[in-house]
């Protein structure tokens, strides 16, 4: 009695596989994948002035012997004409944070100040580069881009990555001698990457707008899985 059980629920299981095997080869599932290329119109440029002393830069002078330091104020005053040379307005100019840097034994604190400075042209960067005093920056890098558009870009993406995998089921099914039915469903993956100036360090010292040049435009990759009916 309990082997006929045994051998009837086996069987049980057998069918309800089947049953779900047939079910499951009416339909295929797959994924769609595009790539939107974005011109961004703000970009945002990260500035981090730094107190620092001369004898840093002359060439003989050990850790122990800087003296001479040059105040925060001066370096500010030197970007603030920078910038104006360059046709930026204040207005474009934010203050992020300040604080102290770290200090040597005997030495007073060197003060640091970021500016998160909004720039509508790579080479504002270039000009940037070519006229500021080095000496008194800790870091330049470009931080976010923007686009008034990026909805609808965005939407874009989407529908594309639709398409291809529609596409794709297309002529997967077609392979087969079956036709595409009706979408049953659709899950968002998002963004599943992008390539672009976000975060990217600068090079201080660059003095030609060409190096820019692979970073001009931000790269959105979406992917989007969809289940379809198969029909005969």
């Amino acid at each position: 009695m309990r082997t006929k059980l045994l051998l009837w629920i086996f069987a049980l299981f057998a069918v309800c596989a089947l049953q779900a095997k047939e079910v499951n080869d009416r339909y295929i599932e797959v994924t769609g994948i595009s790539e939107i290329e974005i011109v961004p119109d703000k970009i945002h440029y990260l500035i981090e002035i730094r107190e620092y002393f001369e004898e840093e830069f002359d060439g003989k002078s050990k850790p122990e012997g800087y003296r001479t330091k040059v105040p925060l104020e001066q370096i500010e005053q030197q970007l603030w004409k920078v910038l104006a040379d360059v046709g930026i307005l204040k207005e474009a100019v934010r203050t992020q944070e300040v604080g102290d840097y770290w200090r040597r034994q005997g030495q007073d604190f060197l003060v640091s100040k970021k500016y998160d400075i909004t720039l509508t042209d790579f080479k504002q960067i270039d000009e940037i580069v070519k006229r500021i005093d080095t000496r008194g920056v800790n870091t330049m890098r470009i931080g976010e881009l923007e686009n008034k558009d990026m909805l609808v870009y965005h939407q874009k993406g989407k529908i594309e990555a639709l398409k291809a995998a529609q596409r794709k089921a297309t002529y997967l099914v077609e392979a087969l001698g079956k036709k595409l039915g009706a979408v049953i469903r659709i899950v968002e993956d998002g963004n599943i990457g992008m390539s672009s100036l976000f975060s990217a360090q600068s090079n201080v010292r660059a003095s030609d707008a060409a190096s820019f040049d692979g970073f001009r435009t931000i790269k959105r990759h979406y992917s989007m899985q969809v289940r379809f009916e198969i029909t005969d």
